[in-house]
């Protein structure tokens, strides 16, 4: 889902924030998903030695600084992976786990190729690149997303106010998650899917966090959808971290929460239609949306570093009563004085300028789950709530829940 995951970065900085909206968002850090929810431990994981391309296989190189032979970026080819040991290995026991056709699953394995812009997007950004929320929102929230956000809710207005009445989601904040994801279907991302969690699967880069396992589990949940589906895996188009669709779903997150809304017998999420909305909606009840509820209430941190330490601890997880928070030093606004419910202290570095605040619900943290950030979370509340302010006050169901924020 922009989760959009969805997101194997922890925060999206100004770098991946330029990627949201140049390449995917989704992929404004992994996609997607964004905060995807946990693979299913079903399929290999570990990461097997890669061996060498075959001798058949054609392979553009360079040297490094240091003189070691490696694939070069903008070769004009780069290789298959053909019957690479580890990868013919994985292709037996996907088959066998799942039940799918040995022959078809190692031919479409062996006919993924290797991208190298795909290993180097995946990397995180430079050490001390600076976060910015004023600089990320003013990116994610531009007057031009806000004015097809609005078009975009005219043109699916039926099945919003259906997925609305039945997850209790209200529909700005699916119309949001598009909006940033994938600015309304613009910026899908060009990469063959299996191309891409191939490279992540069996050639996961150095110098960071190594997710192996995890594309590996999205590459069997890819290869069993697309079965499921009778797609043409090499024909899928996604994100360079596989994510696919106007709302950016991970593989696994298509065979958990993406559902037919339109009842026409097929999930489709890659137009603009009733399945995106209910499949949005569907998620982020699966994830504990609360009915009703804000994200988040207006906040002052603690003045205290001590006490602001003690808050900020549990980063956007709610953990602290109202009461809490306020023995604590922090000064909710009226509203957030008076709810029941956990909340977390949620701090949005704004480079050098003063760090602005925020206390996050439920709400907040399930939408999270989209994209593990906090300054990805707040842009889809603000570009919801930019977009519900052009919305026309006869435009509006006659009960609707309360909104973001």
């Amino acid at each position: 889902m922009l989760r959009a995951l969805l997101m194997s970065l922890s925060f999206p900085s100004l770098r991946s924030a330029a990627l949201a909206s140049c390449c995917v968002l989704a992929a404004a850090a992994l996609p997607c998903q964004p905060a995807v929810a946990a693979p299913a431990a079903t399929t290999t994981s570990g990461s097997a030695k890669a061996s060498k391309p075959t001798k058949h296989t054609k392979v553009a190189r360079a040297s490094n600084a240091s003189g070691e032979k490696m694939l070069r970026d903008d070769g004009p080819e780069v290789y298959t992976y053909g019957r690479r040991e580890d990868v013919t290995t994985f292709a037996k026991e996907v088959s066998a786990a799942h039940g799918l056709d040995p022959v078809w699953v190692s031919e479409q394995l062996a006919q993924a190729r290797f991208q190298p812009t795909v290993a180097r997007l995946v990397m995180p950004p430079p050490a001390g690149t600076a976060k910015n929320w004023a600089a990320y929102r003013a990116r994610m929230v531009d007057a031009q997303r806000v004015r097809d956000g609005l078009r975009w809710w005219q043109d699916n207005e039926a099945a919003l106010q259906r997925a609305e009445a039945r997850y209790g989601v209200p529909a700005a904040m699916v119309v949001a998650i598009v909006g940033v994801e994938t600015y309304y279907g613009r910026i899908k991302g060009n990469f063959k899917v299996i191309d891409a969690l191939s490279t992540l699967s069996f050639d996961f880069p150095k110098g960071r966090s190594d997710r192996t396992a995890f594309y590996r589990d999205e590459l069997a949940a890819f290869l069993r959808w697309c079965a499921a589906e009778k797609r043409d895996p090499q024909q899928v188009k996604g994100s360079y971290a596989g994510a696919i669709g106007l709302p950016q779903f991970m593989p696994s997150s298509i065979l958990k929460y993406a559902i037919d809304f339109d009842g026409d017998g097929r999930i489709d999420l890659d137009s603009h239609g009733a399945d995106v909305v209910g499949s949005v909606a569907h998620y982020f009840a699966e994830f504990g949306w609360e009915r009703q509820q804000p994200t988040h209430f207006g906040v002052a941190a603690p003045v205290q570093a001590g006490d602001r330490a003690t808050l900020l601890a549990p980063d956007i997880v709610p953990s602290f009563t109202a009461q809490q928070m306020a023995d604590r030093g922090a000064v909710l606004d009226e509203a957030g004085s008076r709810y029941t419910g956990p909340l977390a202290l949620v701090e949005l570095q704004n480079g050098d300028a003063a760090p602005s605040y925020v206390a996050g619900t439920r709400n907040f943290y399930v939408v999270t789950r989209y994209n593990w950030s906090s300054y990805y979370a707040m842009s889809v509340i603000e570009l919801a709530r930019s977009i519900r302010q052009l919305r026309p006050p006869e435009a509006a169901p006659a009960a609707t829940a309360p909104q973001p924020g």
